[in-house]
């Protein structure tokens, strides 16, 4: 197995590379309206296949009353008033959901090295809308990102979205179902437009016939296609990792757990178990 899935009390989903010290790369997929990490997570173990140098997360947002479902309290990014281009002005939320993505891709940065060149932002529906209004509005020009990614998506909020100088040409991939009931394909063109107009150079917009709000195998593939340009394997750089020796006892305990480990930590007591075990797995003795 070349990828080993996690599951957080937070709602967090984590797949990497069961060796971590393989992993070059990031991908964070936003689940859309009402939904939870758990609704992408086959998804993201399909991409991992293809991927093996790839970490992927999958946060789960918080729950909150949406307006356009009756005041309904639901896994949501951020508030939705309605699906026309006046109501699409009010996002409650959304900006305390784009401070936590970005928090996302910092803590990537710090603790392990990874540069945001080699992250992406991927979503679908609101997840894709909120991809896209962080990914171009990151803090400067050295959080520039590998790419984003729209499934079914659009640009939340227009009047409070500007694009970072220096991100203009961050590759997006938006891909929407022409029959689309929900984020109807105008809204789609509309985004494109939009974030054109205020600067962006590499916007692609891929439709697919017969396709309603949702996604199928062909958009999936291309989704992958599009990761796999943006984000190759790169033996130059991969994660620095904390030596097992230097961890605590809590730390490697969360270390073995997120590298699959966990059946044969059962019966150890002592540190330097511990750290053998993960010492081992890292040096692919076991």
């Amino acid at each position: 197995m070349t990828s080993t899935t996690t599951r957080q009390g937070d709602g967090t989903i984590i797949v990497s590379p069961t060796n971590e010290s393989l992993q070059s790369g990031t991908i964070i997929i936003c689940h859309g309206l009402g939904d939870t990490a758990e609704g992408f997570v086959d998804v993201a173990e399909q991409f991992a296949s293809a991927l093996p140098h790839i970490k992927f997360i999958l946060p789960t947002a918080p729950t909150q009353k949406v307006t356009m479902n009756m005041g309904m309290a639901m896994p949501s990014w951020y508030d939705i008033v309605g699906l026309d281009k006046r109501s699409n002005e009010y996002c409650a939320g959304i900006e305390e959901s784009r401070a936590k993505i970005t928090q996302l891709l910092e803590e990537e940065h710090t603790t392990l090295g990874v540069p945001y060149d080699r992250m992406a932002l991927a979503g679908f529906s609101q997840g894709g809308a909120l991809s896209l209004y962080t990914g171009m509005q990151l803090p400067n020009n050295n959080n520039k990102l590998g790419g984003v990614v729209l499934m079914s998506g659009y640009l939340p909020h227009e009047s409070g979205f500007t694009i970072t100088p220096g991100l203009e040409d961050t590759p997006i991939f938006h891909g929407h179902g022409q029959l689309d009931p929900l984020v109807r394909m105008e809204a789609a063109i509309e985004s494109q437009h939009v974030v054109q107009t205020k600067g962006a150079t590499n916007y692609q917009l891929k439709t697919y016939s017969g396709l309603a709000h949702s996604v199928n195998p062909q958009e999936l593939q291309d989704v992958l296609s599009f990761l796999k340009s943006i984000l190759p394997p790169m033996t130059e750089f991969n994660v620095k990792l904390k030596d097992p020796a230097e961890m605590s006892i809590k730390e490697l305990k969360v270390a073995i757990g997120k590298a699959g480990l966990g059946r044969q930590a059962i019966g150890l007591m002592e540190k330097r178990e511990f750290v053998e075990l993960l010492q081992g797995h890292r040096e692919g003795k076991l």
